[in-house]
């Protein structure tokens, strides 16, 4: 990217005229984030349909790394920006959060797409995420299902504008320059559902209050209709456990003669033999056929 020394020279500290040309007056966070904004590299990987449209926009019809976010990367330990292209259910979160925590800071993260900003039309699903805004810290949303490359391409460059503003001096801007070493984000726990890790506490508490409220709780009754059926059921239960067994009952003989499974076995012996005698009148049709042309 070609830098602008006119407008780098626009500062308190006045530059003479000739040598505008030769000199600029800039800050180290200016200086920082221009080399920041410019050379992004962005995380492959894809998730659902979004993913073919970030592929689009990383080809040669839109190409990005004009724009600076140059080649993906893919491993996280070169990444340092994260575009969530497709719908993420709750099976897929847990890696998605475990690949973030393996980015090097600074870094970044850009949800491409409905679903991967609020569910899109998989919100009410009971494995689809409804926003990974709830697990990540989401820098720039692109709206679209499927947004175009063109939309993809509008929201890298309001990350770059979002990284212009950022200061080195301030630590809100820039919480990776801060006291201490920043803690990873909590890995979701997945079992019967979906458990962010910082909500332990509030499910704790309220598991514990369900459970003190329980005895307080009075125990429904059935209604009329379903205390009738199950009383018939479990005196037909009791019924046919009551009943002597029936001995006799694998020595029936039919008005033919035979058993039962002799009887099946006679039936199916008289249909493959109709059947083998309609292949051979079907056959020897053909042949007539074919001997009279």
């Amino acid at each position: 990217m070609e830098l602008n020394l006119q407008e780098l020279n626009a500062t308190e500290f006045p530059v003479p005229v000739e040598l505008e040309d030769n000199i600029a007056i800039t800050s180290l966070s200016q200086l920082y984030n221009w080399g920041r904004r410019n050379s992004m590299w962005p995380m492959l990987f894809g998730l659902a349909c979004c993913a073919i449209e970030m592929i689009a926009t990383a080809s040669s019809r839109f190409d990005f790394s004009r724009f600076g976010f140059e080649v993906m990367r893919a491993t996280p330990r070169q990444a340092d920006l994260m575009i969530v292209s497709g719908t993420v259910t709750k099976k897929m979160v847990v890696p998605i959060v475990r690949l973030y925590n393996q980015m090097p800071e600074p870094k970044y993260v850009l949800a491409m797409g409905a679903c991967a900003s609020g569910g899109g039309p998989f919100k009410e699903g009971y494995n689809v995420v409804s926003g990974m805004d709830k697990y990540l810290p989401v820098d720039v949303y692109v709206p679209g299902c499927p947004p175009t490359p063109q939309a993809l391409l509008y929201g890298m460059i309001a990350l770059q504008r979002k990284i212009d503003g950022q200061s080195i001096a301030n630590g809100d801007d820039v919480p990776w320059y801060g006291v201490g070493p920043a803690e990873p984000t909590p890995v979701p726990v997945l079992g019967p559902d979906i458990i962010d890790p910082r909500q332990m506490d509030m499910i704790r508490r309220q598991a514990e209050s369900a459970a003190r409220d329980m005895g307080l709780l009075g125990s429904r009754e059935l209604p009329a209709i379903t205390q009738m059926v199950a009383a018939k059921a479990e005196t037909a239960e009791a019924v046919a456990e009551a009943a002597p067994a029936d001995t006799d009952a694998l020595n029936v003989v039919l008005p033919t003669g035979g058993t039962p499974w002799a009887e099946a076995e006679d039936i199916r012996e008289k249909r493959r033999l109709r059947a083998l005698a309609r292949k051979a009148l079907r056959a020897s049709r053909r042949a007539a056929q074919a001997e009279g042309e």
